[in-house]
């Protein structure tokens, strides 16, 4: 069953960053579960699919790479991000590239802590919610922001990119 993680559990890099920000947050981990997708972490823990984010990150017809948080619910409408961020057309990265270029892994991508800066888009349905949830940077481990903070450490546009 999953859990909200006590502070005897390992704080991934984004919980050092939002502490050395004074950034409020809470922890959920999920670590102990077979959940996979986002609706599937939604639900084991207990909280609103459309609450939950995932990150996404995209390359652009420039060659330049974005970032796109969205509902774990919804997918990326790749016209609309592209509109978003003013590119002609961006595609999702391969697997293989996330590592390298973000530091992070599949399932476990957060928008803060990535190796370097990237044009972030923050679904615009984020402003309907006090706080968001999305990934503490490792799989198993979430961490609930309210949008106005997590600007402070990334800085984001709100857009409707997702269908």
């Amino acid at each position: 069953m999953a859990k909200k993680a006590n502070k005897d559990e390992q704080k991934t890099n984004v919980m050092r960053l939002l502490d050395q920000a004074k950034i409020p947050y809470q922890t959920f981990c999920y670590a102990d579960t077979d959940a996979l997708s986002g609706t599937e972490v939604a639900a084991v823990l207990a909280q609103n699919p459309d609450q939950v984010f995932k990150t996404l990150v995209t390359v652009g017809k420039t060659g330049t790479h974005y970032v796109f948080v969205i509902p774990v619910n919804r997918e990326l409408n790749l016209k609309k991000a592209a509109k978003a961020v003013g590119d002609k057309s961006v595609d999702m990265i391969k697997s293989k590239e996330l590592l390298p270029l973000t530091g992070y892994i599949h399932g476990g991508c957060s928008p803060i802590g990535m190796k370097k800066p990237f044009t972030t888009v923050l679904h615009s349905s984020a402003k309907d919610f006090e706080t968001i949830l999305f990934s503490a940077g490792k799989i198993g481990y979430q961490v609930q922001v309210a949008p106005e903070d997590l600007q402070k450490l990334v800085p984001f546009t709100f857009s409707d990119v997702a269908e």
